[in-house]
């Protein structure tokens, strides 16, 4: 197992590299610079505007500007200054990580929460009006863009008033208990994670239904069936583990869904998370909080793929990492 885990490791690096080669060359591509924008600003000077092209490098060619940013990060662990900050990448992205992770999480919890329970009852019911019913819900949701979701759920929140509808917290939050304060970050929480969540809880929930019900028509299941156990035990402690593997394998790509999706939840109600932050780098051109943005992000979904590999070799005995 450990020899696995290094090797995934060491197969992450090549493949950060391409994404940093492709992100950078498709800002190359895109118009202007950062100091181009500057240079619309008539109190700017263009001495300032010559100086601040040389100290980023801007006055290079693309190959030599991206040369220099692989040097710095190996020999020194220094993925650049915001241009726009004018602070490292990473003390600008640390922050907007941690919220971003907050929003993943929570939505993770709605997906799987709902999924697997929601699945299980669509098969065991199967062809009931419960399953149709689930059925249409999880089609209706399929065919609903996540942005038009967000927004039906911040109109929500607008018209009744139970939710905020924007934001991470209230402007007296600190002066608030710390239940209080809990109670506040899960208010401004409730409604991005519940985007964010639902986003592919519908393909989950009848990934469950198709596992489960191809699980139980296995040999096993009928015989703890004909030794005269209960349907609820057969379901709980022989069908429901195995048919987990699927999902426990699609967790990774799931990760990935829910990184995106935040993205999306943190524009709509103004989150400040990692995706705000990149929407803002990318209207501002600065090059280097992209890049920065882009590679933590690919890490996240890397990871969160091994993770997956190594929950399913956890959940399911037969499969080893040699």
């Amino acid at each position: 197992m450990r020899t696995y885990v290094l090797r995934r490791l060491l197969q992450v690096v090549p493949l950060l590299l391409g994404i940093s080669a492709l992100t950078f060359l498709l800002l190359q591509l895109a118009p202007g610079s950062f100091v181009d924008s500057l240079a619309e600003n008539p109190q700017v000077s263009p001495e300032l505007l010559e100086r601040m092209s040389r100290n980023f490098g801007l006055d290079r060619p693309w190959y030599v500007q991206y040369a220099l940013y692989l040097r710095n990060i190996f020999l020194r662990l220094d993925f650049g200054q915001s241009f726009s900050y004018h602070q490292p990448v990473f003390e600008v992205l640390r922050h907007g990580m941690f919220n971003t992770l907050v929003l993943a999480v929570a939505g993770a919890l709605v997906t799987w929460g709902l999924a697997i329970p929601l699945g299980v009852i669509a098969a065991v019911r199967q062809d009931s009006w419960v399953d149709r019913s689930l059925s249409v819900a999880a089609f209706v949701w399929l065919s609903i863009p996540e942005v038009l979701s967000g927004l039906l759920l911040l109109m929500v929140a607008y018209e009744t008033g139970w939710f905020p509808i924007g934001g991470m917290r209230d402007i007296d939050f600190d002066r608030l208990t710390p239940a209080a304060r809990l109670l506040d970050l899960l208010r401004h929480l409730a409604l991005p994670a519940l985007v964010v969540g639902l986003i592919p809880l519908a393909s989950r929930m009848r990934q469950m239904r198709a596992s489960l019900l191809d699980v139980m028509r296995l040999d096993y299941v009928t015989t703890a069936r004909a030794k005269g156990l209960p349907e609820g035990r057969v379901v709980m402690h022989h069908a429901l583990r195995n048919a987990l593997n699927p999902l426990i394998t699609l967790f990774g790509f799931t990760l990935g869904s829910l990184l995106s999706g935040s993205f999306v939840a943190e524009y709509i109600f103004s989150w400040p998370g990692l995706g705000s932050i990149t929407i803002e780098a990318i209207q501002r051109q600065d090059q280097y909080l992209v890049m920065g943005a882009v590679l933590m992000a690919s890490t996240m979904l890397v990871l969160g793929n091994l993770v997956a590999d190594l929950l399913l070799a956890v959940a399911d005995p037969r499969i080893s990492h040699d």
